[in-house]
C-alpha cells in the first residue's frame, strides 16, 4: 500500500526514499541520535575534563606530563576528544547537507569535513598520548 493510498495525498518522496524511509539528507534519524549520543557523552565528560584542565594550569611540560601520565586521565581526555570531534563532524555535515545545493560542492565539502574532523581527532589524540608517555 503506497502513501497515496493510505493518506489520500500524493507523496513527494521517491519510491526508493519511501522504501528506505530516509529524509532529504539520506541519513534519516541516525545522525540525529548519534549527535545526541555524543552530546550526552560530552556532558558527562565535561566536569572531569575541566578538573584536569584546572590541574594543568601553571604547570610546565614536565608537570603536565606527570598529570597526563595517569591512564585514567589520558582515557578521559581521549574519550572527550573522540566525542567532541564526532559531534563536530555530524553537526557540520548536517549544515552542509541542508544548505549546500550543488551536488559536487556538497560531496567535496562533506569529504573535507570528514578529513578535517579525522585530522583534528588524530592530532589531539597523538598529543595526549605523546604527553602521557613522557616522550
Amino acid at each position: 500500500m503506497s502513501a497515496e493510498e493510505t493518506h489520500g495525498t500524493p507523496s513527494m518522496r521517491t519510491p526508493l526514499g519511501r522504501v528506505r524511509n530516509l529524509g532529504a539528507s539520506h541519513s534519516g534519524t541516525g545522525d540525529f541520535w548519534r549527535q545526541r549520543l555524543t552530546a550526552v557523552a560530552m556532558t558527562l565528560l565535561i566536569v572531569p575534563v575541566l578538573v584536569i584542565i584546572m590541574m594543568l594550569i601553571g604547570r610546565n611540560q614536565a608537570g603536565a606530563a606527570q598529570i597526563l601520565g595517569s591512564m585514567p586521565i589520558a582515557v578521559i581526555l581521549i574519550l572527550f576528544i573522540i566525542a567532541s570531534t564526532w559531534h563536530m563532524k555530524i553537526g557540520m555535515q548536517v549544515v552542509i547537507e541542508d544548505y549546500v545545493h550543488n551536488e559536487k560542492l556538497k560531496l567535496a565539502s562533506i569529504m573535507a569535513n570528514n578529513f578535517f574532523s579525522f585530522a583534528v581527532a588524530l592530532a589531539s589524540i597523538y598529543a595526549i598520548l605523546k604527553l602521557s608517555s613522557g616522550v
